[in-house]
């Protein structure tokens, strides 16, 4: 039996190019690894065949597809049968990459438990074909990504702390897309001509406070106008000493920094709902 840890992400960056022609967003994302988790076990298959068991998701969800695409891929790796049971902890549908997680868990394990394991190489491209978010969460861990979620470059940033605030109704993540690329061709919200890595870079290296200072989701204004009563949840973290709060990704988890957890956790008591996290 393997147990696979999925922490959520936070997207602190998230600057998104215009559409290419295959419709995908070339982005520019800068996130931190936390420690909200999914746990992830698989283990041999009393019945004979595969079977991904998660009572918070109703239907096929993408660790199931992300199973099959590592079979499609290594056919002759020698991975016997498996029952793949999610612990979900992530909130569904929340801008916090919690089924992108626990894909890339189940990748983790595969390989563990292949006689004949795909290759590094051939599980990132196997985890870039599932998802922009997924490759990042093979090796989670705070990071830079680029293209469309396939380049990924390892960060060191700074201790800080962090209170969720979770929304009971999720966002679809290509529903908000398309309300950005709608926002823009409006001339409601600018567009993004440069994606700039080492800008990136630069801000994720500072100290938390400028960090947070500067924090920046080209999704945010999506988001909020298709929840505006998200607004409410960022005004509730303003004004409970964030240094600096965002929407998470395509949303709607929004979220404030904190430079330490002992903080963090004082905010929330103040805040229906809120969860407390910190880097990880």
């Amino acid at each position: 039996m393997i147990v696979e840890r999925a922490p959520a992400k936070l997207n602190l960056l998230l600057w998104v190019g215009q559409p290419r022609a295959d419709g995908l967003h070339p982005l520019c994302s800068v996130f931190a690894s936390i420690d909200l988790e999914d746990g992830v076990r698989v283990e041999p298959a009393p019945g004979g065949e595969d079977t991904v068991l998660c009572r918070s998701v109703a239907g096929e969800n993408l660790a199931t597809r992300a199973l099959a695409a590592y079979r499609a891929a290594a056919p002759n790796a020698g991975l016997a049968p498996v029952t793949v049971t999610i612990e979900k902890r992530i909130p569904v549908a929340a801008g916090l990459a919690g089924g992108s997680a626990d894909a890339a868990a189940v990748l983790r394990a595969a390989t563990k438990l292949s006689a004949r394991p795909l290759g590094p190489a051939g599980l990132h491209e196997v985890a870039a074909a599932l998802g922009s978010d997924v490759p990042s969460q093979l090796e989670p861990r705070a990071a830079l990504v680029q293209g469309v979620g396939e380049r990924v470059e390892a960060l060191a940033l700074a201790p800080m702390a962090f209170v969720l605030v979770p929304s009971d109704d999720g966002l679809g993540t290509p529903e908000v897309y398309a309300e950005l690329d709608r926002l823009r061709a409006s001339g409601a919200v600018p567009g993004r001509a440069r994606l700039d890595p080492e800008a990136a870079r630069l801000l994720a290296t500072g100290p938390v406070t400028e960090l947070a200072a500067t924090m920046e989701n080209d999704l945010e204004a999506a988001a909020l106008s298709l929840r505006p009563e998200l607004a409410g949840s960022l005004d509730a973290l303003r004004d409970a000493g964030a240094l600096g709060v965002r929407i998470t990704g395509s949303g709607p988890t929004a979220f404030g920094v904190f430079a330490e957890r002992f903080e963090a956790e004082a905010a929330a008591l103040g805040i229906p709902g809120a969860m407390v996290a910190a880097a990880s």
